[in-house]
């Protein structure tokens, strides 16, 4: 395959995978501050530039919006995070149906790396995220809607304020195709992300180590959702800092 992966720099990669825990086809590419797009068929990059474009301005308000409801002014993520120059990643899956499936899952359980993670998918059902009580729920996301996840990265600046939760795609009762398109809107690649001064003190101490976006990406080869035990549960700081 034109795309089949060569190394963790590339900027598109194709894969399948098909065992007990993962059930997918999918491709994945750079989509800022430089969008890498396939360029058959034509048309196809026009429309990735275009939805890359828009989903930026959401991103933006989102940013100033989450700014705002934590009290600060409301450029406080942006300087955070330098998302003018944030880093996006894209991935675009397809899910088979149960029937050709090796295994109940189409991914397995984890968080994403990023500030905010975007998805849509033409058909509903698949995704189940863990409640804070431990029980899996079932994500019902309505055609044409975006869904809005936050990342690990929002974790770690705000010391465990916001919570990136934990998730998965199961394909056991998929009866037919499903395809989604998932955008990691990250902070700059070398930033250093820690948890900010503000939302540390003696009643809330420091719960996570530092990590430079880059580096958070890199425990999946610089792509996509990081496993869970070696993303976010690793930055997290022993209870006990004495």
């Amino acid at each position: 395959m034109m795309y089949s992966r060569k190394g963790p720099l590339d900027t598109i990669q194709w894969g399948l995978n098909s065992s007990f825990g993962e059930n997918r086809e999918y491709i994945k590419l750079f989509s800022h501050p430089h969008l890498y797009a396939p360029f058959k068929p034509p048309a196809f990059s026009n429309i990735l530039e275009e939805y890359t474009k828009e989903m930026r301005i959401v991103v933006d308000g989102l940013a100033k919006a989450i700014s705002k409801t934590l009290g600060f002014e409301e450029k406080y993520i942006e300087k955070a995070f330098k998302l003018k120059s944030g880093f996006d990643v894209m991935s675009m899956n397809l899910y088979p149906v149960n029937s050709r499936t090796k295994g109940p899952f189409g991914f397995p359980e984890h968080t994403d790396p990023g500030f905010v993670i975007a998805l849509t998918q033409d058909v509903d059902g698949g995704l189940q995220i863990l409640s804070h009580q431990g029980k899996w729920i079932n994500c019902h996301i309505p055609h044409h809607a975006i869904l809005i996840q936050l990342g690990d990265q929002l974790e770690i600046l705000t010391n465990g304020k916001y919570k990136s939760h934990i998730h998965r795609v199961t394909v056991d009762n998929i009866m037919v195709e499903r395809i989604s398109v998932v955008t990691l809107h990250g902070p700059s690649l070398h930033k250093v992300i820690s948890p900010a001064k503000e939302f540390v003190d003696d009643e809330h101490p420091k719960k996570y180590h530092e990590v430079t976006y880059k580096e958070s990406l890199e425990g999946n080869g610089l792509f996509g959702p990081i496993d869970l035990h070696s993303s976010i549960a690793e930055l997290r700081l022993p209870q006990n800092l004495d």
